[in-house]
């Protein structure tokens, strides 16, 4: 391999890896005490605080329900002059869960951005948003890197009913949802999400 291509190789690596880090750096912060997100393909059983959130709910196709919500989520925290945390939290219909719903792709979904902490709470609230305290709640989860489908995200509810069948001792207590970690501007490849099923014992 001549020299230039070496050259050339390594600033693609070089490049690529700056690019990473710094998408991952102005990633916005977590609310305070969440969990680092869970490694791709990793399945783990995580504890979360207490936590308050802005809540827009959404009808229609599930897939768009991040978009769709996005707007007037964001209108929400400018107005009011309010950091925005990651990861945006989407919940989707229980049914979402039952082995013969796997193709209906309509429903209600609620879309939230969550605040850095339980103090933060906004001097206006628009109609369309709605304000919630979330009590501590325990969950599995798993973690995927990429697109953000609808698809991978009913791939990856599959795994974790498989993974409830094989401990019998969990119970489903709460809706599905996904949390996304990174905004539109992140390349497909390096997009970080979990999906999670609230748990008791």
């Amino acid at each position: 391999m001549k020299l230039q291509h070496i050259f050339l190789l390594v600033g693609i690596v070089a490049i690529t890896a700056l690019a990473l880090g710094v998408y991952q750096a102005s990633s916005a912060p977590l609310p305070e005490g969440f969990p680092s997100p869970t490694p791709p393909g990793k399945i783990e059983v995580k504890q979360y605080p207490g936590y308050r959130r802005a809540t827009y709910r959404y009808q229609g196709e599930l897939s768009q329900a991040a978009n769709q919500a996005f707007y007037p989520l964001y209108q929400h925290i400018s107005s009011n002059e309010i950091s925005m945390t990651a990861p945006v939290e989407t919940r989707y219909p229980s049914s979402t869960l039952d082995q013969n719903d796997s193709l209906n792709q309509l429903g209600e979904a609620q879309v939230s951005f969550l605040y850095r902490n339980s103090a933060i709470y906004p001097s206006e609230v628009a109609q369309n948003i709605e304000v919630q305290d979330v009590p501590p709640m325990t969950v599995v989860s798993i973690g995927l890197q990429g697109k953000y489908s609808y698809q991978s995200y009913q791939e990856s509810l599959q795994r974790l009913k498989d993974w409830l069948t094989d401990h019998p001792q969990y119970q489903v207590v709460g809706q599905p949802r996904r949390f996304f970690y990174d905004g539109p501007y992140t390349p497909d490849a390096i997009k970080r999400s979990e999906i999670q099923i609230p748990l008791q014992f």
